[in-house]
């Protein structure tokens, strides 16, 4: 992506583009398979690889999750068909997904895929207030999912669904810790925007804004005006909407992150002769769940290497092979990231190009427009 591609965007929205450019892809695939070449070296046994069987049952399992990658992906597209009513085609949908996990994948921590997010429906020409809501609800649905889910599955599981032979509190590990620092930190923010966006965005607003006052955060104090005044506008816009737009919007988001990490037990069960019986599997869903509020905060693009590595150790008392246990984290990866990172370097170009067509065809027919 060259900047003189980008001319027709203002600063900021080259900034943000530029923050996901294609050649970002380079730098989490080398973390990636820097970190699993160091595990096949370590861990790989060619004896344990051999006794994988490549026949009906593990072709079937592997194939049923790729199955529930494509309807995650078709879950998210319907939450954003739902959340700007109608606004965007299916095709358009699919397409704005894409681009969006791209950006989660390839993004740092400081702009992340909100803010590309926020861009990108811009540029299609989505009213502004529809465009805060739906990034905003977005992220306070995802959160009304994982806060809500995990305590169900916590009174079922109990300290298990943290880590493999942790029978109780009394057994609890440094990455036990950082699984309820992540969960708290992760009910903090979602109960802040949910408040905002259905209580008191006024209140948020002041309390966001008035934290820009501290020396290392005045910088940024404009942008702090800005979310704040995003919540307001979001917040009014989401009290008028029927039931049934929240449902919808509940349930698509559900069935994406249900399909997330189901796309992982199926994976197991492929390799690994586990029982397929609704509490083991629930379970082992449990401990996907888990595992993926530590990933959240990954310090690397997409949890690049820091996935993989996470894998093995959370899922030992499944995969007790660390040979295939490499096997299956790379199917995992292939599948739900490095697949991302490819389709988003032919999505987003030919994506930029019908941006910058469109707007030079505006701006030639306001020409026109002048001279008449």
């Amino acid at each position: 992506m060259k900047e003189n591609k980008l001319e027709t965007f203002n600063e900021d929205e080259q900034d943000v583009l530029n923050s996901v450019r294609t050649s970002r892809i380079i730098f989490p695939i080398l973390i990636g398979l820097g970190v699993v070449f160091y595990l096949l070296y370590q861990q790989f046994d060619p004896n344990e690889f051999a006794k994988i069987e490549w026949k009906q049952h593990t072709q079937f399992w592997v194939l049923m999750s790729f199955l529930l990658l494509i309807v995650r992906h078709i879950a998210y597209a319907t939450r954003l068909r739902i959340l700007t009513e109608g606004e965007f085609s299916w095709k358009k949908c699919i397409e704005l997904i894409f681009i969006w996990e791209f950006s989660s994948a390839v993004s740092p921590t400081s702009v992340g895929g909100s803010a590309v997010a926020m861009v990108v429906l811009a540029q299609e020409k989505l009213p502004a207030a529809k465009t805060t809501t739906l990034v905003l609800y977005s992220a306070v649905l995802d959160t009304i999912f994982f806060v809500g889910v995990l305590p169900i599955l916590f009174l079922f599981f109990g300290t298990n669904m943290i880590r493999p032979n942790m029978n109780s509190l009394a057994d609890i590990d440094g990455w036990a810790y950082t699984f309820f620092g992540a969960y708290i930190f992760m009910a903090m923010y979602g109960a802040l925007f949910f408040y905002g966006l259905f209580v008191n965005p006024r209140t948020i607003k002041r309390i966001i804004v008035s934290a820009t006052r501290l020396g290392f955060l005045k910088k940024y104090q404009e942008k702090a005006i800005s979310l704040g005044d995003d919540i307001i506008i979001a917040s009014k816009e989401l009290v008028k909407k029927k039931w049934s737009f929240h449902i919808g919007g509940f349930l698509s988001t559900a069935t994406a992150w249900s399909c997330r990490f189901l796309l992982l037990n199926c994976l197991i069960i492929a390799f690994v002769n586990i029982s397929t019986d609704f509490n083991t599997q629930s379970n082992l869903y449990a401990r996907l769940q888990t595992m993926y509020v530590i990933m959240a905060f990954s310090p690397t693009p997409g949890g690049a290497g820091f996935a993989e590595v996470l894998f093995g150790g959370f899922l030992s008392d499944y995969v007790n092979s660390g040979t295939i246990a490499l096997v299956i984290a790379f199917i995992w990866r292939l599948f739900t990231y490095y697949l991302y990172l490819l389709v988003g370097v032919i999505v987003i170009p030919n994506w930029i190009k019908n941006v910058i067509n469109d707007r030079k065809l505006k701006r030639l027919q306001d020409e026109k427009n002048e001279e008449i």
